[in-house]
């Protein structure tokens, strides 16, 4: 196991992708102590979510509030200090060297940890040309996460298929989360780079974020129960 995670339960990031605080916390409620971490997205956040993870941290779960922050410097700077004080654990920006700078600077000695989204799990090759890069997916990939290492970034958010390309550049002690992780036999749905709870592990992925394989389960306890069990098994 990763030495920067104390509790196996906290390589699963249930995501929180609900409309409504009440359907958020109802599946929290559902999850019980088997699950110890939620990422709280765009929807949820606009619905009341912020609250929600003051909440959630109070009650003792950890959160990871994945807004995704990208604007001119200051302004990163400055939503950070303001996000700094809801007590979650991490926090996404866009892996932009300016963005990253103002977040690094906006969270100061806070013990929130930021991390950095290099190209989004639903992104290929095709994509990114349709965008105007002229880098591939993984070429793009290893430069963001050199200049999040850079930038004093402490983790990156990549897809498991570009994790071990990830680790080599970041090295042993920065955190990477994984999402668009799919258990066997569940649908791709909108990821297009996707690998099982154990692939992803065993290739070097610390945290998981796992949202419709669970959320949208007939039994979510059991589905991430099972979830969980894959992990310890790779672990």
């Amino acid at each position: 196991m990763s030495q920067k995670i104390n509790d196996v339960r906290d390589r699963l990031i249930v995501a929180l992708d609900v409309p409504t605080v009440w359907d958020a916390y109802h599946l929290v409620s559902t999850l019980g102590d088997g699950v110890t971490f939620y990422k709280i997205g765009y929807r949820l956040a606009f619905a009341g979510g912020l609250d929600l993870a003051r909440q959630l941290v109070a009650e003792g779960k950890k959160v990871f509030l994945d807004l995704k922050l990208h604007d001119i410097g200051n302004t990163v700077t400055e939503g950070v200090e303001s996000l700094t004080k809801l007590g979650v654990t991490f926090l996404t920006v866009h892996a932009y060297p300016q963005t990253m700078r103002g977040a690094v600077e906006g969270r100061g000695d806070a013990a929130l940890k930021l991390l950095a989204v290099t190209a989004l799990t639903s992104y290929d090759d095709t994509d990114l040309r349709d965008a105007g890069y002229g880098l591939a997916v993984r070429d793009l990939v290893r430069l963001r996460a050199e200049q999040a290492r850079s930038a004093g970034i402490d983790g990156i958010v990549c897809s498991a298929a570009e994790t071990a390309i990830v680790r080599d550049v970041i090295g042993p002690d920065m955190v990477i989360v994984t999402p668009g992780i799919r258990p066997s036999g569940s649908a791709a749905g909108d990821q297009k780079r996707t690998l099982t709870p154990a692939e992803a592990i065993r290739i070097g992925a610390d945290h998981l974020v796992v949202g419709r394989p669970i959320i949208r389960a007939a039994d979510p306890r059991a589905a991430a129960g099972a979830v969980m069990d894959e992990i310890v098994a790779a672990s």
